[in-house]
């Protein structure tokens, strides 16, 4: 997936409006939240399956550059989802 999906360009994209952490718990980096986003999409996950499959799957968790200690949860990922449609982004991706 590294070497058909252009990340930089997607992250470019997204980076304008992704949170800065300026408030309250610092967010997940762009990166790891966009293959978690790529992933759920390839896969055919739903939210909950995705969080289990990060808490359960090494090879899913390095690809996102997550580690046990601090995973991405369901509502995580549905609120960053949530936040790529409120920004036009969601068709854009994977």
């Amino acid at each position: 997936m590294d070497k058909l999906i252009p990340w930089k360009q997607l992250e470019k994209k997204v980076a304008r409006y992704y949170p800065k952490g300026q408030t309250g718990r610092p967010p997940y980096p762009l990166p790891t939240m966009l293959r978690v986003h790529c992933m759920q999409q390839f896969y055919n996950l739903s939210h909950p399956a995705m969080e289990d499959a990060l808490y359960e799957i090494e090879s899913m968790r390095h690809f996102a550059g997550l580690k046990l200690d601090r995973l991405s949860d369901e509502t995580t990922i549905l609120k960053f989802r949530h936040f790529l449609e409120r920004h036009g982004l969601g068709k854009t991706f994977c």
